[in-house]
């Protein structure tokens, strides 16, 4: 399931990540690279120890608490803290499918990484190529989202970044452990979570609604690991 969240950040807060990111000190992106994600990838990474990684990326947390549809789309269990990388000069990342765990740096925090994200930071005509490729069962889908949305895929899908052949792409990544760790089962509940909403917009409650969110309700209830 690929879901595109438009605006998670507030105009400003895209302004003051940007702000911070062009000032930043940035390193070779392979540090947080796996033995595979290592060959193919060439890009800069903020260091995950840094005061601004940790300052953006707690902007970042912020933003996802208040957005009901980042809540339904990945059922979040536990998130990796947000990363930050930078692509210029023809740089690129290859084919490659994102490690299954990963540990939260200096805790006993290990992560399943059932959810990747891609949050853009600066907007698509700031720079050319550098869009996030997606590979799933119904073929290959582009991505290159304006400055604040973000993008949610499932972390075994093969995906890679194109080359940015000018300007700079500035994005965050993290991944995240699904209470429902079934992309199927994810998706049959945002399906169903999407249609109660849609109908509770447009009438006001009845039986068969809350018939209905009780089916939701129970079917977490029966999928779900905390």
């Amino acid at each position: 399931m690929l879901v595109k969240i438009p605006e998670l950040l507030t105009k400003e807060e895209v302004a003051y990540c940007h702000e911070v990111l062009l000032k930043a000190q940035w390193a070779d992106g392979s540090i947080t690279a796996g033995h595979q994600s290592t060959k193919a990838k060439n890009n800069l990474q903020l260091p995950e120890n840094s005061p601004e990684c940790q300052e953006l990326g707690d902007i970042i947390m912020a933003a996802l608490a208040r957005s009901n549809l980042f809540m339904s789309a990945a059922l979040p269990a536990k998130i990796f803290p947000p990363l930050f990388n930078c692509y210029q000069g023809g740089q690129s990342f290859g084919v490659h499918v994102d490690n299954a765990i990963r540990q939260v740096p200096g805790t006993p925090v290990k992560v399943r990484t059932d959810v990747s994200m891609t949050l853009f930071i600066n907007e698509p005509e700031d720079y050319e190529g550098g869009e996030l490729v997606i590979e799933d069962t119904y073929g290959s889908h582009s991505v290159k989202l304006p400055a604040g949305s973000m993008v949610l895929y499932p972390s075994t899908s093969l995906h890679r970044v194109m080359p940015v052949t000018s300007g700079r792409r500035l994005a965050s990544f993290f991944w995240l452990q699904s209470m429902v760790n079934s992309d199927e089962k994810r998706g049959l509940l945002f399906d169903l979570d999407m249609s109660i909403q849609s109908l509770r917009s447009k009438v006001e409650d009845s039986p068969e609604i809350i018939q209905l969110t009780g089916v939701y309700h129970n079917l977490l209830r029966q999928w779900a690991q905390t």
